[in-house]
């Protein structure tokens, strides 16, 4: 994810430590917060095997991997054209925060049959200078090859 912005710090979202999360078991809740259990949602896409349906389940899976940690994920679902190379990934890695909750905004297209889509959300993680707060509006498109759906490119909302 782009560099996020402190926010003010509010005690009730503090969390355990700055390590990445903890690989769930598969019948955990995903930590994308869909409300399913990670072997139904992102943990096969996040295994590499299903392709992600839409703009929005590989949205939900790229910040899974955010939290985990998992840049053979991100790498791979970043559009071609625009994806970083593992060391700039690596190198842009913040270790301090550690990914907690995702909200969805707003889906425009992305389904299953669609060629584009937009998915605008709020992602909040923890780091050693409190909350943290990622608003973000990223564009996607589908492609022929795994994972189904890639990531072009965002631009940062207020």
């Amino acid at each position: 994810m782009p560099s996020p912005t402190p926010e003010y710090d509010d005690p009730r979202d503090r969390g355990a430590g700055n390590a990445p999360a903890p690989a769930p078991a598969p019948d955990d809740s995903c930590l994308c917060g869909s409300g399913e259990v990670f072997a139904a949602c992102c943990g096969p896409i996040l295994a590499g095997d299903r392709d992600a349906p839409t703009a929005e389940a590989l949205m939900r899976s790229r910040f899974s991997a955010f939290a985990l940690r998992d840049t053979a994920h991100l790498r791979r679902s970043w559009d071609a054209a625009q994806r970083p190379s593992a060391a700039e990934l690596e190198a842009s890695d913040d270790g301090d925060l550690r990914w907690q909750k995702l909200r969805i905004l707003d889906v425009v297209a992305g389904g299953p049959w669609d060629a584009e889509g937009v998915v605008e959300f709020v992602a909040i993680a923890r780091g050693s200078e409190g909350k943290v707060r990622l608003h973000e509006r990223s564009r996607f498109r589908r492609v022929e090859e795994a994972p189904g759906w890639v990531y072009v490119d965002g631009e940062i909302r207020g």
